[in-house]
């Protein structure tokens, strides 16, 4: 099969409202695709008042409501059913999926309890099931918004992590299940060589009160250096997969995903296996984002995706929203990470002709000039995006907010906090950024 370029693509999406071929992999290398934050709104339906068109929008009145959804709404389950459709055409059976987290709805925690959390898990779990082929496993990730009350995930097993380990048994294998029961984390053998760590990073998340004592939530961290080293002895490349990332919130001052102290003590264990780790991937954010790693020399040895929502969720006060997206990542026969293929759904336009067409956003190397996407390709990404003017900025602010109104712009201190959160997730060197672009610290 020939490569199909990102213009043929295009051009096939728009002419046939199918979903596009799967992106050609030169060698023997791998596709992993990326879905994350599907917030399901069951409670979603077209409604005279546009203040009762979703439980998610909290009172507020949906913006412009239609089949597929709202901006102010969490996703309805035929826009899930539409991505999950379109990824379904486009996995092979040599594939992998991986799902980040956050299933249920942005609602008040009285309208859910753990029975309604682990029904939504079970009837999405069980949705990626009946779209996907057969053979495709998917390793899921547990999010803030998987468990009740909302964000407060424990250090011990409890009923989430039981259901999360039954639901995804065929998926997983036994060691894997035993982990995810206790702690709600996980690893497993992708392939030969290849080895996923599926992190609970919920018990790091700030709101997290049942975990603010602790040092180390559910023995995680322990658990998480043995399981490195081990991958070190035996010469396995890692990819780790989270729901809440490391690193600062790029649209928040000074303000880190999860807890400072965990983002520096997760970090300095990145750093130290930066050798082994091939990449880490989150959501929760709902925005599509990267983060780069150096060492003390500033050298680029890591990098982080974040992948941006099925949902489209916003709040009312807020400017900015996100179309839905789902993606692909392509690995080399050393799972170095050599590209990212963006897809997305403009939410309007599906709403207007009442049919869902999925596009290509861009194609991650090609959209920015780069011969891959490791550590090194990604700091000259960063680094380019320094000028607030540059094309490289303004092209990826656009796809920050998953081409959501390619009029935004992005000047001031919404440009530092872009730039600081990418070049630096670590606390000394953010720090420094800000003050170099002369937003001192508080």
């Amino acid at each position: 099969m020939a490569p199909v370029t990102p213009l043929l693509l295009v051009l096939l999406l728009c002419s046939t409202g199918e979903a596009p071929p799967p992106p050609h992999l030169r060698g023997t290398g791998l596709r992993v695709w990326h879905i994350t934050d599907l917030h399901l709104d069951a409670s979603y339906h077209l409604d005279t008042d546009p203040a009762h068109v979703c439980a998610s929008s909290k009172g507020s009145n949906a913006s412009a409501p239609g089949v597929f959804g709202d901006y102010l709404c969490d996703a309805p389950y035929r826009l899930l059913l539409s991505a999950l459709a379109t990824l379904g055409k486009m996995v092979s059976d040599d594939d992998v999926v991986i799902w980040t987290g956050d299933s249920p709805p942005h609602v008040p925690v009285s309208e859910l309890s753990t029975d309604l959390v682990v029904e939504v898990l079970s009837n999405l779990t069980t949705s990626i099931r009946e779209n996907l082929p057969p053979n495709v496993t998917v390793f899921p990730a547990l999010g803030n918004h998987d468990y009740w009350p909302q964000d407060q995930m424990p250090s011990s097993s409890n009923a989430v992590y039981k259901a999360a380990a039954r639901l995804w048994a065929p998926w997983l294998q036994e060691g894997a299940l035993q982990t995810l029961s206790q702690g709600g984390f996980y690893s497993q053998l992708v392939r030969p060589g290849l080895r996923l760590l599926s992190l609970n990073t919920v018990l790091y998340y700030g709101p997290d009160r049942v975990t603010v004592n602790a040092s180390d939530p559910a023995g995680q961290y322990e658990w998480l250096q043995e399981t490195l080293q081990k991958a070190e002895s035996r010469g396995e490349k890692v990819i780790i997969i989270a729901h809440v990332p490391v690193g600062f919130l790029p649209f928040a001052r000074n303000t880190t995903a999860m807890r400072q102290e965990h983002n520096e003590r997760l970090l300095n264990i990145f750093l130290r296996f930066s050798h082994v780790i091939a990449g880490q991937f989150y959501g929760h954010t709902h925005r599509d984002s990267v983060m780069v790693m150096r060492d003390g020399g500033g050298a680029a040895v890591n990098a982080a995706f974040v992948a941006p929502a099925v949902t489209p969720i916003r709040n009312i006060h807020e400017p900015t929203s996100n179309n839905p997206g789902l993606r692909v990542y392509l690995l080399d026969q050393d799972y170095g990470i050599q590209d990212l293929w963006q897809f997305y759904l403009n939410l309007t336009e599906a709403n207007v002709q009442q049919r869902a067409l999925w596009r290509v956003g861009y194609v991650m190397t090609q959209e920015y000039g780069l011969k891959d996407l490791s550590p090194a390709s990604l700091l000259t990404l960063g680094l380019s995006l320094v000028p607030p003017q540059s094309r490289s900025f303004q092209t990826y602010f656009r796809h920050f907010n998953v081409e959501f109104d390619p009029r935004l712009v992005c000047t001031g201190q919404c440009h530092a906090l872009q730039v600081c959160a990418v070049l630096n997730p670590d606390q000394s060197g953010y720090q420094d950024c800000l003050c170099g672009r002369g937003l001192n610290q508080d």
